[in-house]
């Protein structure tokens, strides 16, 4: 491939990566509403999905400082969205669930985001979504490796 192509790829990239990105997001919000912000609702799904965490491994995995995270917490916690349990073992480590009324919120959101998405999603082939979800899960894939690569490991 010469580079004018991959030029003209990269450009495509970033125009349209963008462009999906900042709708989605923005699509999504419309469904959540005032109810919460983006990242709340990321918080709630990750920990709907562990069961438990800390505000560390939020961090790490949203990939942000630990300050942006405990800020995203305490307004949660002063919504009771989270609770906040200390270890027994070691009072500094303090673990996140969710209360009633945040796996309800979390839950509410979620139908909603699952109609959206059905509703895009059924507007392709079923051969078209599977390829291009493959595909997305393989650059998911390349990008965490990339981010390994970056930081040595």
């Amino acid at each position: 491939m010469d580079n004018n192509m991959i030029q003209e790829l990269i450009n495509r990239y970033i125009s349209i990566s963008f462009q999906v990105h900042k709708k989605a997001e923005s699509l999504i919000k419309c469904q959540i509403g005032n109810d919460l912000t983006n990242d709340q609702h990321y918080i709630l799904q990750y920990i709907h999905q562990a069961g438990s965490c800390t505000s560390t491994e939020l961090a790490e995995v949203f990939e942000v400082n630990k300050s942006a995270i405990t800020a995203i917490i305490n307004r949660m916690a002063d919504r009771n969205l989270i609770d906040r349990t200390r270890d027994e073992n070691d009072r500094r480590v303090v673990y996140l669930t969710l209360t009633k009324e945040g796996i309800e919120l979390y839950q509410k959101a979620q139908e909603k985001i699952r109609l959206l998405v059905e509703s895009i999603i059924t507007q392709f082939e079923e051969p078209e979504i599977t390829a291009f979800i493959n595909t997305y899960e393989k650059l998911a894939d390349v990008l965490n490796n990339k981010k390994k690569e970056e930081l040595g490991e």
